[in-house]
């Protein structure tokens, strides 16, 4: 069946009051894989743990994963209702689901989450750390401490912390996926915190990649543009939110659809020749250095 380009319908002006946001109150509704994606087995066999899980890139990775053929696990923060349909369609495709629910900026809970995983499944194979949060700052004098703190906790403070909790149980063949955004490469001037966290994130891939490699553990990071997730009306004002994606080559924003093939390649053997990497998916936005 020829794969058919998610059109996005024309986006209502929208805002959500909570971030990171909730999927259920997208409109329209996000796609999260495609209905033509049949899977071959590219990771059968194989325990992935995915943060943000519960809506957006997180829950489409975990559902290409799923239909792949691995046990997944489920990170997320407190979005319950969205977990529970996240979870209830990765058992829809035919595989084990762990669903955990905490804060991955605190340490304590990233070790607990990953001791619970590998009790479960009895390891992990697959990293994808993709949890996260931005606020939106008109002026650098505008970002509070606790907001940029909020921001650095919940994005890359729980990537290390998850990352580290990990290692033990990575052996060769084991991947880490970082989600990066084209944010950390051209910049954004609204989201100076959370542009600044996505460049640490390179070096939080290129780094760890030069470590692990002996090793045959590889770590890369896919960089999306403007998705259609929940963060982006918990993020902006409506009338942002119903022009988005239209400044870029291709005119629409993306579907998360379109961004977890990325992770599939990464995670699977087609990607056993790429470490320390970015993939970009950003329909052909500009990048900057």
């Amino acid at each position: 069946m020829k794969r058919q380009e998610p059109r996005m319908t024309k986006i209502p002006p929208q805002t959500q009051d909570r971030l990171p946001g909730l999927e259920s109150r997208l409109t329209p509704p996000a796609e999260h894989i495609a209905p033509s994606n049949r899977g071959t087995g590219k990771l059968a066999g194989k325990v992935a743990v995915v943060t943000g899980g519960d809506s957006g890139i997180g829950r489409a990775v975990a559902l290409h994963f799923a239909r792949e053929g691995a046990k997944i696990a489920l990170l997320y923060l407190d979005e319950h209702e969205d977990a529970e349909e996240a979870e209830r369609l990765v058992v829809e495709e035919g595989a084990e689901c762990l669903v955990i629910a905490g804060d991955i900026s605190d340490g304590g809970f990233c070790d607990d989450a990953v001791g619970q995983v590998v009790e479960r499944f009895g390891g992990i194979d697959v990293l994808v750390n993709n949890a996260g949060t931005q606020i939106v700052a008109e002026d650098l004098t505008a970002i509070t401490d606790a907001d940029w703190r909020l921001q650095f906790g919940a994005n890359i403070d729980g990537m290390f912390y998850l990352s580290r909790a990990a290692r033990p149980h990575l052996t060769s063949g084991a991947r880490i996926i970082n989600t990066s955004s084209i944010n950390g490469f051209a910049g954004n001037a609204k989201l100076v915190a959370y542009s600044a966290i996505k460049g640490a994130i390179a070096g939080f891939t290129r780094a760890p990649a030069k470590q692990l490699a002996p090793e045959g553990i590889l770590v890369d990071e896919v960089a999306p543009g403007q998705i259609w997730t929940p963060i982006q009306p918990a993020s902006f004002d409506g009338e942002t939110v119903a022009g988005m994606g239209e400044e870029t080559p291709l005119g629409r924003i993306g579907q998360p659809s379109e961004v977890a093939p990325a992770y599939v390649y990464l995670a699977s053997a087609d990607g056993s020749y790429a470490t320390g990497q970015t993939i970009h998916v950003n329909g052909g936005m500009i990048i900057n250095g």
